[in-house]
């Protein structure tokens, strides 16, 4: 739509004013998604059964590394003494080590990585749904998060939605 004339400049002024008095009204808050997920006592929680799901295996994984290494130390000093059958032995038991090592550490990422993204995504899910309660609560009109270039202190809103999630843990 073209509007021409004084009539147009007049009509564009009153409608940036009109619009600007009602963006007075609405209230603005800002959240440090980052910050609130890490912070948070479900995160740490989160954190923490997975440290105890997978500190057995990861235990297993570094003790395996550890006889490769013995392995590998024992063929450098000691191949030149050994007979070419011992060493033969020797190089395709830590070839069999490596390769099952090799498949012990994959697997062991990707579960992790599988349970992280479980207990993470739940986290995230309760997080999104507390931060729409506080909204409501604080009557918020828009509560904006990660993108944001600038935000000052006093409509950011983390804070509020960390108490939440506290006395949601207890």
């Amino acid at each position: 739509m073209k509007i021409k004339g004084v009539l147009g400049t007049s009509f564009l002024v009153l409608t940036m004013m009109a619009g600007m008095a009602s963006a007075e009204t609405y209230r603005i808050g800002f959240v440090n998604a980052t910050k609130v997920f890490e912070e948070s006592e479900q995160y740490k929680a989160a954190r923490d059964r997975l440290q105890t799901e997978f500190s057995r295996r990861e235990k297993d994984i570094l003790s395996n590394q550890k006889q490769l290494k013995q392995l590998e130390d024992k063929l450098q000093k000691d191949g030149a003494v050994m007979t070419e059958s011992e060493v033969k032995r020797l190089e395709r038991d830590i070839l069999s080590r490596r390769r099952k090592l090799k498949n012990a550490q994959t697997e062991f990422r990707e579960d992790l990585n599988l349970r992280q993204n479980e207990e993470f995504k739940k986290l995230r899910t309760q997080i999104r749904e507390v931060i729409q309660e506080v909204g409501k609560s604080e009557g918020i009109d828009l509560i904006v998060s990660d993108g944001v270039v600038y935000f000052s202190k006093k409509i950011d809103i983390s804070d509020l939605v960390l108490d939440k999630l506290k006395k949601l843990k207890k």
